[in-house]
């Protein structure tokens, strides 16, 4: 069980700000996948990938990165600032 946390408008968009999901995703990105065919709010949800950044266990990381031994993956928009 991994817990899942949305951010900003992913949040509104899949219409919770957290979960636990079982998941036999290897990656980030395969968990996405896995997401998306979950059903159409989290299709639209993850549906441009270039404005999504994910963390695993509060590190960013790509989408590549493997999910072994994670506890928390995080999506949210990008940051901005300065």
């Amino acid at each position: 069980m991994v817990e899942l946390r949305y951010f900003a408008w992913l949040r509104e968009r899949v219409g919770v700000g957290h979960e636990q999901v079982e998941t036999e995703a290897a990656t980030v990105g395969e968990l996405i996948n896995e997401l998306k065919d979950r059903d159409e709010a989290y299709a639209f949800a993850f549906s441009d990938l270039s404005a999504i950044r994910a963390a695993v266990d509060q590190e960013l990381v790509e989408f590549d990165a493997p999910l072994a031994g994670a506890r928390e993956i995080a999506f949210f928009p990008p940051m901005t600032g300065g």
